[in-house]
Formats: C-alpha cells, sequence, structure tokens
C-alpha cells in the first residue's frame, strides 16, 4: 500500500508561518510551532489569554480580525484551525497564495500533518499515522516519551560541542564512526544522561587522546534494582542493565530482574546473606575499579534502593577516591514497594504522620536501634533484614512502651509472584517470622497495618499469598 505522506525536519528559523483561529484547537499549534524560530502570525477575531500573552511578549503576530487572502501571500506553511464552515475556503485561498496547508482533522483539506512529537532538546522524534488517527500517534508519542531519557538532549548537545575536534583528530572515516559509537554508548553517554556534563567531558577527551594516556576509561553504575518484581525497574536501570559488560549483583535480585541483563555481559554473584558472605565488602570495591579500569562498564546491581542499607554509597565514595567514574541511579526500596504490595500505606492522616526505617540486624544478631523513640505512637516502623531478631524486637518496642496491640505485618518476597504476607500484633511478631523462610523479608509495625489487604481483625496472625 502506498502512503501519501513523507516526513521531513523543516527548518522554520526566519520563515513566516500562519495559524489562522484563535480557540482551543489554534491555541495547540500555537504550542507547537512557537519557539522554533518562525515569523508566526495569528489571524483571529478573538483569541484566548496565552496567545494575547505570547503577541505581547514577541513571539509571534497577532491580528485580531477575520481571514483575508493577502494574510497567506508569502507564507511557507499555513494552520486553518477555525473549526469553522470556513476551512475549507481559507485553505483553498491560503493554497492557491502558495503556502502548504494543514487543517486539523481533515485529510482531505491538509497538504500536511502536524505530526505528535518528542522533544529532548536538539533531539526531536515525530510521530504521524498518515492522518488516519492523530489519538494513535499521541499513544505512541506517550509510549515514547516513557522510553527516552530527560537528558537525551544533554547528550546530543555533547556530541555536537566535540564535533568539529573529533573530525579534525580522527582521519580516518572508520575509526572516527566507532569513536562516536563509543561517545554514544559509552561511559560518556551514561555521565551525560546522569546529569554530571564535567566528567561527560573528560571521558570524551579521554577518548580523543592518545592511547594509554587516560588511566580511568571505563564507568561503575551502582543501580538499584527494586524490591524484586522486574516490572518495577525504572527505565534508566533497564538501560544500563542493557549496555553493561559486567553485572555484580546482590543476593536480593532475582532471576527475573536477571533476565532483563544483557545476555553477553558477565555476572558475578557478590551477594550478602545473614551468615555467609560470597565476597567481602572490600574485594567487591577492588574489584569493581579493576574492571572499570580495564574499560568496561561496570554495572553494581543492589536489590531495592542502593542508598537505603545497601551500602551503595561506600561503594561510591571508593570509586570516587579513586577517580573512577560513577554514577547512581536510585530504585524503588523495599518498604515502599512491600508496603504497596501489600496494601499498606507507610503513612495515613488516621494512623501514622511519621515512618522510620531501621535495620534489625545489628553486631552479633542483637538489633542495635532506640527503641523509646520507635515506640511513639502514629508512626509507622519498618525493620529491614529484621526476620531471625523478631521476637527481639517486639520485645524491645513493648518494653519501650509500644503497646502489644499494635498491628504488624511480615511481607516475604514483596512485589514478586510468591509473596506472602502475615499480619498479626505486635505480641505475635516473634511467632508470626516463624512462618517464613523462603525469602528475603521485611517487617512493619504500625496502625497502618490494618489497612493491608490480609488484614483480617477477627483472626489475628493471618496468613496470605498472592
Amino acid at each position: 500500500m502506498a502512503y501519501r505522506s513523507f516526513a521531513i525536519s523543516l527548518r522554520l528559523e526566519d520563515r513566516p508561518v500562519l495559524v489562522v483561529g484563535g480557540g482551543p484547537l489554534a491555541l495547540e499549534k500555537v504550542r507547537l510551532l512557537a519557539g522554533r524560530g518562525a515569523n508566526l502570525t495569528v489571524v483571529a477575531r478573538r483569541t484566548g489569554d496565552e496567545i494575547a500573552a505570547l503577541a505581547a511578549e514577541g513571539t509571534l503576530t497577532l491580528i485580531q480580525r477575520d481571514f483575508a487572502a493577502a494574510d497567506a501571500r508569502g507564507q511557507v506553511l499555513a494552520v486553518v484551525a477555525t473549526a469553522g464552515a470556513d476551512d475549507a475556503a481559507i485553505a483553498a485561498e491560503a493554497r492557491a497564495a502558495g503556502a502548504l496547508v494543514n487543517v486539523p482533522d481533515n485529510i482531505d483539506l491538509s497538504d500536511f500533518y502536524l505530526p505528535a512529537i518528542v522533544e529532548r532538546g536538539p533531539v526531536t522524534v515525530a510521530i504521524s499515522t498518515d492522518g488516519a488517527s492523530p489519538a494513535l500517534a499521541r499513544r505512541i508519542r506517550t509510549q515514547i516519551e516513557a522510553l527516552l531519557p530527560a537528558r537525551l538532549g544533554d547528550l546530543a548537545e555533547l556530541a555536537a560541542n566535540f564535533r568539529d575536534t573529533a573530525k579534525a583528530l580522527i582521519t580516518d572515516p572508520v575509526a572516527r564512526r566507532r569513536f562516536w559509537e563509543r561517545l554514544i554508548d559509552g561511559p560518556a553517554a551514561d555521565l551525560a544522561l546522569a546529569g554530571d556534563l564535567p566528567a561527560a567531558k573528560r571521558a570524551v577527551m579521554s577518548e580523543l587522546a592518545p592511547a594509554g594516556a587516560q588511566e580511568i576509561k571505563g564507568i561503575i553504575n551502582i543501580v538499584g534494582a527494586g524490591p524484586g518484581n522486574p516490572d518495577l525497574l525504572t527505565l534508566e536501570a533497564l538501560r544500563l542493565m542493557q549496555q553493561a559488560d559486567i553485572v555484580l549483583y546482590d543476593e536480593l535480585v532475582g532471576a527475573d530482574v536477571l533476565d532483563r541483563v544483557r545476555r553477553g555481559a558477565e555476572r558475578v554473584n557478590v551477594g550478602k546473606q545473614r551468615d555467609r558472605h560470597t565476597m567481602p565488602q572490600e574485594s567487591i570495591n577492588e574489584l569493581m575499579v579493576r574492571e572499570a579500569r580495564a574499560g568496561k562498564r561496570v554495572l553494581r546491581l543492589k536489590g531495592g534502593d542502593p542508598f537505603v542499607f545497601g551500602r551503595g554509597g561506600e561503594e561510591a565514595d571508593y570509586a570516587r577516591q579513586r577517580r573512577v567514574d560513577v554514577t547512581v541511579t536510585p530504585g524503588i526500596t523495599a518498604a515502599l514497594g512491600c508496603a504497596a504490595a501489600a496494601g499498606i500505606p507507610l503513612t495515613h492522616r488516621d494512623h501514622a504522620s511519621a515512618v522510620t526505617f531501621v535495620t534489625g540486624h545489628g553486631k552479633d544478631g542483637e538489633p542495635l536501634a532506640d527503641w523509646a523513640a520507635l515506640a511513639g505512637e502514629h508512626q509507622t516502623v519498618v525493620i529491614y533484614m529484621g526476620r531471625h531478631a523478631a521476637g527481639r524486637i517486639a520485645e524491645r518496642l513493648i518494653q519501650a512502651g509500644r503497646y502489644a496491640g499494635t498491628p504488624v505485618a511480615v511481607i516475604e518476597n514483596g512485589t514478586r509472584a510468591n509473596q506472602r504476607i502475615s499480619t498479626g500484633t505486635l505480641a505475635q511478631l516473634g511467632e508470626l517470622a516463624t512462618h517464613h523462610d523462603g525469602g528475603p523479608a521485611l517487617l512493619i509495625v504500625g496502625d497502618v497495618v490494618r489497612q493491608a489487604k490480609s488484614w483480617a481483625p477477627d483472626a489475628l496472625a493471618h496468613t496470605a499469598a498472592y
């Protein structure tokens, strides 16, 4: 099937463009065309405040009367958006004057279509359905908006800044093409997309420098993998997972998440369990830096958020002290993901005005916390790594003054397909925890647990899997 339109990018700088109409439809097109350097003219008897304001600031010229044939003379484009019976006649006069015409939602009267647009600085993605379905184009635009990094424009401008330098220093076309591929897929891109433009520029300059002149060639990306459900990975996390050369992952990162990693990437399990450390932290730090200095894109993949009980701060500091570029991508921490999956709001106007995250795993297995501070009413306490000490945690809280009948939840494998949740009272917390030993578990203490999907006030210690 032959289609009628051909997609181009038309430069409008200092060129005359006409919009006829002043209502909501015209305003939509004015917003699309304004700011592109065109000499924009709007002809309408009446307009809304926004078009009037754009005219007042000099963005466009406003002629407040009905359209006249002379208005179309010399115009490159004319958008007829009156949504009235005169559209066909106005379009014919504008076309006769030599302008290409668009009449929104009228294929037969249009010479061109205004596409749905996604913009990231100088990067523009235009979606057209050949006029068949603007609603479908908008839907596709929404999907593309979600896929493209917010700072993609910064990466494009970074490349533009080095275009002439690369052309002068790299004379071989093949070598120059490979340089650009490394720039847009390598450490410089990671840094630019993370918002660190100075470091991104240094990375590009290291690529342009003579071989061996720069010690730091790779990059470490510390990424939060979320609580376990791969659908909760951020778009940035997925991008970095697909670009990694080597992945150092924690015990809490499940197989479903690892399946999203680039298949050719080397995988190293550096996870820690309560009584077993696959690799000491110092060895993990050394491995990350060593692999980055070898020119690799190192992905340090951590369950939840790397800066919430994840030692991500320590690892980032270690890398920076050794002049290795590092980025940090947050993830949905277990407290947020598991609570949402269980239907438990961590704060609630009727139950809790504060939430505190604590670790239940201290030296010699004894949890370390300010129990008096955690015993106050109207607050939620979320305990990481507390399953084995659940009984002692309950005792400490009750001794500090927390009501023994306070609702509690134990959430095992939260957000995952094998999620299990037990609810009951603080006095029952130790017993509830004994029913959970199949995966990572989170403890939640507070009246907000009454909102849980599995809460059963007349049958405490209820366990549900869903």
